[in-house]
């Protein structure tokens, strides 16, 4: 699938561009290049850029914004017990230290508020910032590729636990906040703003980035990183530090820059 989605053949490249809009429904009015046809490959149609503007983002100061386009899987609160801390997707959980690999972390982030973001193979696959934020950690965990798709997570338990993610710590105004990209079925590579590509990297053992020394900020909306192929983000943050818009329940589409919450 990667060496075919990065195929600069065009009579192949077109072909299944063609077809995948066509099935998916893609909508290139707000891509920064409309033609589907001018991408050099179908990993560069896939992670194409947004016009300026296309995504207005509120000026409150206050508001955590999606980091995706994409639907609701699951906003809340991580439910806490006398054994671990542990999310709950539509009767599906795992716990914190499963997800981000890390007893330490995972400590931190107990009685969190989280939301879980599905990027269907339609949606804008770019990643970015839902509040400004200075980079302090990331870490890569190896694992399966199962599919993300709501109907396949249903039947797989701790899906998002078992499978390859890059988990990005940042400090904010709020504390330490986390963004996890999960991997997923066909996914060509997990990238970001600052490493570049970071999976699939051949690794089978969990490797760990400290970035303290250096000064890489983020502002809200920027940048942060992309998915070749679908997949699914989750973000984390301190308790008692956000409340979430209530409206937005399972199911729920959302855009990049849209409101997902306020901070307290």
């Amino acid at each position: 699938m990667a060496k075919i989605a990065n195929c600069r053949i065009p009579l192949i490249k077109n072909f299944i561009i063609k077809y995948y809009c066509k099935f998916y429904h893609i909508d290139m009015s707000d891509a920064l290049e409309p033609n589907c046809f001018n991408y050099p490959t179908f990993n560069a149609f896939f992670t194409r850029a947004l016009k300026f503007g296309s995504r207005p983002i509120t000026n409150d100061i206050k508001a955590i914004v999606s980091p995706v386009d994409g639907k609701i899987w699951q906003i809340g609160k991580v439910n806490v017990d006398f054994v671990d801390s542990r999310i709950n997707a539509k009767g599906k959980s795992f716990t914190l230290e499963e997800l981000l690999a890390n007893a330490k972390d995972a400590a931190q982030f107990r009685d969190a508020n989280f939301a879980v973001l599905y990027l269907a193979p339609s949606n804008y696959h770019r990643i970015h910032m839902p509040i400004e934020g200075k980079l302090h950690s990331m870490r890569y965990v190896p694992g399966q590729l199962f599919s993300v798709n709501p109907n396949i997570v249903n039947h797989i338990p701790d899906v998002f636990a078992k499978n390859e993610r890059v988990v990005s710590i940042f400090d904010t105004c709020l504390g330490q906040a986390a963004i996890i990209f999960v991997g997923a079925i066909f996914v060509g590579s997990i990238e970001t703003a600052w490493a570049g590509l970071v999976a699939p990297n051949g690794q089978k053992n969990i490797s760990n980035w400290n970035y303290d020394e250096q000064n890489i900020t983020f502002a809200r909306q920027a940048e942060i990183g992309k998915f070749k192929m679908g997949s699914t983000v989750i973000l984390l943050f301190p308790k008692g530090t956000i409340k979430w818009d209530e409206q937005l329940q399972q199911g729920v589409s959302i855009k990049m820059g849209q409101t997902l919450g306020v901070l307290l």
